[in-house]
């Protein structure tokens, strides 16, 4: 089997020319599949813009583990011109979902590259709450997101004994991550669910990060063109898990 033109086209237009991949000649056979699959029909159907499929796919990879799949996204999305900062914040944002051991090892991956592309570190800071208001900022945009009667609801359900997990979501996973500036809270929202789709066994926040997007005016179109995209670097399980999911939330009876 050949590169199809169209595959190759988009491949390159990101990544540049193929014949100087060491993949092609070591595994012709598997790269072949692999980018027919990737650009000719998973990034067509998803139809995304260039800095969107790069903020996803960086996110997603990530989520997983997959550091030499990064590395190359983090290049060819630099320069394709996205944003030192926007990438720099997928990483951060990604903290409360992945944990901090994960991250520092991408974080690191980052910095090197950022300085290998002469990108000047530290980047500007992009931070915008106080100890004493990130408790308060961070509960305001799950209202945001979620609904003040659903958090309110949350809240006054929890056991006194595990209200500090509350406490933990207002002020860090929020009021810490989310109120950030570099990207928008619509973005940002949306990442998040790739981080949980990618990582595969969080089902429950999976649904409530889906609703989360849906009340941040995604579509049902624009998040299964979401996991058309990430298909590729998750696999299928992950995928069709996601898809059940979304049907949950967007089909009728």
């Amino acid at each position: 089997m050949q590169l199809t033109q169209k595959a190759k086209e988009i491949f390159e237009k990101f990544f540049g020319k193929t014949e100087n991949l060491t993949l092609i000649q070591n595994d012709k056979e598997y790269f072949t599949n692999h980018i027919n699959f990737t650009f000719g029909e998973s990034f067509v159907k998803a139809n995304l813009d260039k800095e969107k499929y790069f903020l996803i796919t960086l996110a997603s990879t990530l989520a997983v583990g997959g550091k030499i799949e990064f590395g190359i996204l983090l290049k060819a999305a630099i320069k394709n011109e996205v944003d030192p900062i926007k990438i720099k914040e997928i990483i951060y944002q990604a903290t409360p979902y992945i944990g901090f051991a994960r991250v520092l090892d991408f974080l690191s991956l980052c910095n090197d590259i950022f300085k290998e592309l002469n990108i000047t570190l530290p980047l500007k800071s992009q931070g915008t709450t106080t100890k004493s208001n990130r408790k308060t900022k961070g509960k305001e945009i799950q209202n945001m997101i979620f609904g003040e009667v659903n958090i309110t609801k949350m809240i006054e359900s929890t056991p006194k004994d595990k209200s500090f997990i509350n406490d933990f979501l207002s002020a860090n996973c929020f009021g810490d991550y989310y109120t950030r500036n570099g990207l928008d809270l619509k973005t940002r929202e949306l990442l998040t669910l790739v981080y949980l789709i990618s990582l595969g066994g969080a089902d429950n926040q999976v649904k409530a990060h889906m609703q989360g997007n849906i009340n941040m005016s995604q579509s049902r179109e624009d998040l299964l063109d979401i996991i058309a995209a990430l298909i590729p670097y998750i696999g299928y399980p992950k995928a069709l898990n996601a898809i059940v999911v979304l049907d949950s939330l967007t089909l009728k009876a």
